[in-house]
């Protein structure tokens, strides 16, 4: 087995870590979503979409977390593999009911914003499509673990589903543009710049920084629990041997 990393094998320096970190990240993230929220909802209406063009400011946010939380899961998983290493597994598992739910919040806001623009809640485009995969994969890796009660068998099971889910993240990004789509394309890392107006780039982006804080902080929190309860099966099963 290949040797684990000190930062991998090392779970206390992570728990001093995460002690500390998770609070800062979640009172920064209540004071970018606040910054966010005031400035998307006091700025002029959008003169194509009107007043439904605020929906972006939640929309997107979670659309692009529910990628980045399936990148962590990935990345946390590959590492649970090659090194097996029970923190790496732990942050996978952790990961992956945060990822669900930002990607069922994109799905619904969608939906909320496509009535009013495409005049239907829902199309079965490449884009829209290729995210409701992606809400599968987090639904299937959370039923796989929840289905074998082994802990090792379970995270070897889940490392490997989790990395064949990762070839659709390819998919989501550039289905606008292999596919015809009613999906907007690339705006805010379109070449040239972002072809949105300021008024709405701003608060988008402290929205996206506020979802990455709030996603570090209960990320964050979801591992400590995940170790305290490991810790506390591992000393009923020593209690159960004397």
């Amino acid at each position: 087995m290949i040797p684990a990393p000190a930062f991998l094998s090392n779970p206390e320096r992570f728990m001093v870590f995460s002690r500390w970190a998770a609070p800062l990240f979640g009172g920064l993230a209540v004071l970018l979503a606040a910054s966010g929220l005031w400035l998307g909802f006091t700025a002029p209406e959008d003169y194509q979409q009107g007043d439904t063009v605020r929906v972006m400011f939640i929309h997107v946010p979670a659309a692009w977390l529910s990628m980045f939380a399936y990148v962590c899961l990935g990345v946390a998983s590959f590492l649970s593999l090659v090194f097996r290493h029970a923190l790496a597994d732990a942050a996978a598992k952790s990961a992956a009911p945060l990822g669900a739910g930002f990607t069922a919040l994109a799905l619904i806001t969608g939906s909320l914003w496509g009535r009013p623009m495409w005049g239907t809640w829902w199309v079965w485009d490449a884009r829209l499509t290729s995210v409701l995969v992606l809400f599968l994969f987090y639904l299937a890796y959370m039923a796989l673990r929840t289905a074998l009660d082994d802990e090792a068998k379970a995270a070897r099971a889940c490392a490997i589903l989790a990395l064949v889910g990762l070839v659709n993240l390819p998919v989501v990004h550039w289905s606008v543009t292999w596919w015809n789509s009613l999906h907007q394309g690339v705006t805010v890392f379109a070449r040239g710049g972002p072809k949105m107006a300021p008024v709405f780039l701003a608060p988008l982006l402290l929205m996206v920084l506020a979802y990455m804080a709030a996603f570090g902080s209960l990320w964050l929190v979801r591992i400590r629990g995940e170790v305290w309860r490991r810790r506390a099966d591992a000393a009923l099963s020593r209690l159960a041997r004397i």
